[in-house]
């Protein structure tokens, strides 16, 4: 099947969709929902600022008893309102969300992030939350790239979820290793690239680097391009960047590492794969995120560092954007009051510490990024810095696509395993993607 007829039958589908759903949503406008909410295109209510509201957490279950923690400290100190906790799955949370805003049952606060964020947004289920920041105590203590992301993500560059935190993409290497070797840390690409090859002694089964073929590979590439090409926006006007020549020779210097400096395994290699290969032996670098910290720390137990990706020799560090996770307020609640209070609490100085140092993650509230635990946590610290730093130049992917997630993973993850194999061009497989972006862009302004 063609490109051209794969994106047409997305197309296709995707309308069908809107017409089903605008279906839905005119049909249940006056439904009642469960738990003091209702579905997408209520307006909701103000309400009493007392009372039970309901929580959905977009990772039930692995940051379960750190949100209990926070909401009990909450209702110490809001005794007038009751907070009903739902974790949900990671993986099944969208799907719940789209059930409910179709049905109702919607709740009043949930997680969503930037991900998920243009598809819920899109269907008006979130409350628009600038007003309430601006005159909130949370006005300039929020991490301004993260508030970024958060607005581009939306779609029309209103802030429709509080963020609470953020990933990083985190350069790990073994500093045991790089000693031995008498080499630099790998702060610039050049120190990177001459590391991998250094390192590297196949009859010893040691190599410089693991690459992430497997599912999640699309990132870390974007990644690695846009950081060796110094290009700082997705888009040039209406077309994409991922095509640039600049890219394209970033992306074949960076696929060129495969079997070269890094196992031949790579090709299949997921996160929780590569994790394992490098925690268990012998190679030089590893690129990952902040939450493989502790898989390492037990691995390998301190002979490792974690570092921010490189920067370019001048030390520009142009990175694409992690998703960031974050608050929203749904539109049909009817306890707006009380559930803006407990998005405050939780986005505050003490919460907001509390659940990303339990996470593991970069507090989005600026005041908790400067707390002990970040400053003795290096990757942590790091990353925190690289976040907020004059230097970094944040490339915002587009979110807001409602084909992006598809265009990301299962469009082109088969596709760049062939990059790797020698099946597929560098610029061939960029060229596709691009096509794809193109099109995606043209039918989002379509109905924007």
């Amino acid at each position: 099947m063609t490109s051209s007829i794969r994106i047409r039958i997305r197309r296709g589908r995707r309308a069908a969709l809107a017409v089903a759903l605008g279906s839905v949503l005119a049909l249940t406008a006056t439904a009642c929902g469960d738990d003091g909410s209702g579905s997408a295109g209520e307006k909701g209510e103000e309400g009493s600022g007392k009372g039970t509201i309901t929580f959905w957490d977009n990772n039930g279950g692995v940051r379960t008893d750190v949100w209990k923690q926070i909401i009990a400290d909450f209702e110490n100190s809001h005794p007038d309102i009751k907070v009903k906790y739902v974790g949900v799955p990671a993986a099944s949370v969208q799907s719940k969300y789209d059930t409910a805003i179709q049905g109702g049952g919607l709740p009043d606060v949930g997680g969503v992030g930037t991900a998920m964020l243009a598809e819920v947004a899109a269907q008006g289920a979130l409350e628009p939350l600038d007003d309430r920041i601006s005159g909130s105590p949370l006005n300039g203590k929020l991490n301004t790239k993260f508030l970024e992301s958060v607005k581009a993500a939306g779609g029309d560059g209103r802030t429709y979820t509080v963020p609470t935190s953020a990933n990083n993409g985190t350069l790990w290497y073994r500093t045991d290793l790089f000693g031995a070797a008498k080499l630099d840390p790998p702060t610039t690409w050049t120190k990177f690239y001459k590391a991998a090859d250094k390192l590297t002694d196949k009859g010893k089964n040691a190599f410089g680097y693991t690459i992430r073929g497997g599912e999640g590979s699309i990132a870390q590439a974007l990644d690695a391009m846009y950081g060796q090409s110094g290009i700082t926006s997705f888009w040039n006007g209406d077309r994409t960047t991922v095509n640039d020549p600049k890219n394209v020779a970033a992306l074949e210097k960076y696929v060129g590492l495969y079997k070269k400096d890094t196992p031949s395994a790579d090709v299949n290699n997921d996160f929780t794969k590569m994790v394992a290969q490098w925690d268990s032996g012998t190679i030089g670098m590893l690129s990952h995120n902040l939450g493989s910290y502790t898989d390492h720390e037990k691995a390998l137990k301190g002979k490792f560092r974690g570092i921010p990706n490189p920067t370019l020799d001048d030390g520009t560090r142009v990175q694409v954007s992690n998703p960031v996770d974050g608050l929203g307020l749904f539109k049909s609640s009817r306890n707006k009051a009380a559930a803006w209070k407990f998005i405050e609490f939780a986005a505050s100085h003490a919460s907001n510490s509390k659940w990303n140092r339990v996470a593991g993650q970069v507090p989005a509230n600026t005041e908790a990024a400067r707390d002990a635990w970040v400053q003795e946590s290096e990757p942590t610290k790091l990353a925190a810095e690289a976040l907020s730093g004059s230097s970094t130049k944040i490339v915002q992917l587009p979110y807001y696509l409602p084909d992006w997630n598809t265009i990301s993973k299962a469009d082109n993850e088969p596709n760049f395993q062939k990059v790797l194999l020698g099946k597929l061009s560098a610029k061939e497989f960029l060229d596709l993607m691009a096509d794809q972006l193109n099109q995606a862009h043209a039918d989002w302004k379509k109905n924007h």
